[in-house]
């Protein structure tokens, strides 16, 4: 008799190893789990101007995610990060809205 459970003690933990493989490798994809990703998987720091903004922005290449970091000088700064889903910002100062996108879009308006 436990010649017959072993068989299927091995196929069902092989089957929830497959799953949890399979749901990681969905999370990363998605961009639900960026912090999980080496550093060499992001791409090189571009820098850009946006709405007299400066803004440095870097996207994963193994995932859908995006991350960029936007100054106005010294005085204000705005991190956003769009894992998966796009992340909006507003400054303080200068009352312009932010919207970065998981491919790297950084658009940015004045109210």
């Amino acid at each position: 008799m436990s010649l017959l459970r072993r068989p299927r003690a091995a196929v069902l933990g092989f089957a929830l190893a497959a799953a949890l493989l399979a749901f990681t490798a969905f999370s990363v994809y998605r961009g639900a789990a960026p912090g999980l990703l080496p550093e060499s998987s992001w791409g090189a720091w571009r820098q850009e101007e946006v709405a007299n903004w400066s803004a440095h922005i870097r996207v994963n290449r193994w995932s859908h995610a995006a991350e960029a970091e936007i100054h106005w000088g010294k005085a204000e700064q705005i991190s956003l990060r769009a894992y998966g889903d796009a992340d909006h910002g507003t400054s303080a100062m200068m009352n312009t809205t932010f919207t970065l996108t998981p491919d790297g879009k950084l658009t940015g308006s004045r109210r």
